[in-house]
């Protein structure tokens, strides 16, 4: 597993990039186990609706691009893709708002996914080397309030399922993930269970600078990290 994720890592080397393509990520997330959903890049225009009526709508739809880190930014992700009209449309659309807001961006395809099942409460993993303990894990509430509130707990990477259920136990909006007004709690096993994976994948790689998954959604029986995003020292 090791070896493939160097292979990964030096291959982003070689082309100078100090960060992972959305794709390389997910992979390296799926070796340790952390959910994601399912993805296909496609490279021609002329496969993207044979690869969108594969996977089933609804569709989000993601930029590849090596000048391209902060999708949302440039208009490199369009969501809630239903049909496949709606599918060459956001394609169109995508690739000249890129065009336009990135300058020589070279354009690698797209990344097709499977949209994320309604009604998942939103949290966020993050890894970082800090200068005074090394790899740190990070869990929080997702969206606006890890912005917003700050609602976050940390440890020195890496930890157990039992470390992980005391990081969530921490956070001021835990009564979120226990539910509220009739919501059934979230599945804690599968989030503990990620969490101490993903603290493990942190440990793991040195090389790491930054890791993010962000958003997670989480369900009262699973759980799907629906964005991955890795920094290469």
């Amino acid at each position: 597993m090791k070896e493939k994720i160097r292979e990964i890592i030096g291959k982003a080397r070689e082309e100078g990039r100090n960060f992972l393509l959305e794709m390389e990520a997910e992979e390296i997330f799926k070796l340790y186990q952390i959910p994601v959903p399912e993805t296909v890049l496609v490279e021609k225009e002329e496969n993207l609706v044979s690869s969108g009526e594969k996977l089933g709508f609804p569709l989000v739809m993601k930029i590849v691009s090596p000048q391209v880190i902060h999708k949302t930014d440039v208009g490199g992700v369009k969501v809630g893709i239903k049909s496949k009209e709606d599918l060459l449309s956001a394609y169109k659309s995508m690739i000249g708002e890129v065009q336009d807001k990135v300058s020589g961006a070279e354009i690698k395809g797209v990344l097709l996914q499977k949209m994320a099942p309604s009604g998942g409460r939103e949290v966020v993993l993050g890894g970082l080397k800090d200068p005074t303990f090394g790899p740190v894990v990070m869990f929080g509430l997702g969206g606006i309030w890890v912005e917003v509130l700050k609602d976050v707990s940390f440890r020195v990477a890496p930890i157990n399922e039992t470390e992980a259920r005391e990081m969530v136990d921490e956070i001021k909006g835990k009564k979120i993930l226990e539910g509220v007004r009739g919501e059934k709690p979230v599945d804690f096993v599968s989030l503990c269970e990620t969490i101490a994976n993903f603290s493990r994948m942190v440990y793991d790689f040195p090389e790491f600078k930054e890791v993010d998954a962000n958003p997670v959604f989480l369900y009262s029986d699973s759980l799907l990290c629906v964005d991955a995003r890795i920094i290469l020292e």
